[in-house]
């Protein structure tokens, strides 16, 4: 599957939305902060955005969705940053096509189970009839019935479409995310653990990254660093922009500086 996604600086970095996200909850740290050092993808996940509709909707399959976008580009071995469901989608990239991914980043996600939270939403959204909506604030006012919280409903209503002929309707495909929802929700697990360097970094506030979590992390990613942005929940880049992009660029850069380091030993043997 061709994946959608928007393409910022240089050397490549694949950025991944969570789930009912796009590439454009990226933009900004993409263009004022990422871009001036990495050749920024964001992208945007099967069945979200502007990427294409599959029913086939599972890790496996966005995992081999970053697998082919770095090879159609032509990419050297990239570094992948996920937030979220995104933040598993990285991981499962990672122990599968380590020879794909230079650095992890995981924002704010663990690589256990996780509990259906946003079961509701799905439902939410599902029950919604658009077809009796002409304008974005009655579709907020019937959505607020269900999801009381504002700043979650202006997110979920960035997923709106507007045609003049057809009217409003879901960029995301509802139906094959809502049906293989448990899948996102399931632990990952592989048998080889990824030993390239990886770095978690969970929201003081958010509770999605725990200290029991921590085994399981480097079960699976022994090189893996783990820190908190203090004062920041679940949307650390949103809550906390400024600490979560000094802490991923110095986690980023610090690869390159050795690998410079490095080369330049090599040259003067």
């Amino acid at each position: 599957m061709e994946l959608h996604f928007k393409k910022y600086g240089d050397p490549p970095l694949l950025i991944l939305h969570g789930l009912l996200g796009a590439s454009g909850n990226w933009h900004t740290l993409s263009q004022k902060r990422f871009s001036e050092h990495f050749q920024v993808y964001a992208v945007d996940q099967r069945n979200h955005g502007r990427s294409p509709h599959s029913e086939r909707f599972g890790y496996a399959a966005m995992a081999e969705d970053v697998r082919d976008l770095i090879e159609r580009e032509d990419l050297p071995p990239a570094h992948l940053l996920g937030h979220s469901m995104g933040g598993k989608t990285a991981m499962h990239a990672a122990l599968r096509f380590p020879e794909r991914v230079d650095r992890l980043v995981v924002a704010d996600m663990a690589p256990r189970a996780y509990p259906p939270h946003h079961r509701e939403i799905l439902n939410a959204l599902a029950d919604l009839d658009l077809a009796r909506h002409d304008e974005r604030d009655s579709i907020d006012e019937a959505l607020a019935e269900r999801i009381p919280s504002k700043p979650v409903r202006q997110f979920l209503l960035k997923n709106l479409d507007y045609d003049s002929e057809g009217g409003y309707s879901w960029k995301m495909n509802l139906d094959a995310i809502s049906a293989s929802y448990e899948n996102v929700n399931a632990a990952v697990e592989s048998d080889t653990p990824f030993e390239g360097p990886a770095l978690f970094v969970r929201g003081e506030q958010s509770g999605y990254v725990m200290g029991d979590d921590e085994d399981d992390i480097r079960a699976l990613f022994p090189q893996a660093e783990i820190v908190t942005v203090e004062g920041a929940g679940h949307w650390l880049h949103a809550d906390e922009p400024q600490a979560f992009a000094g802490t991923v660029m110095d986690f980023l850069t610090a690869g390159e500086a050795a690998a410079h380091d490095w080369n330049f030993s090599a040259a003067l043997r």
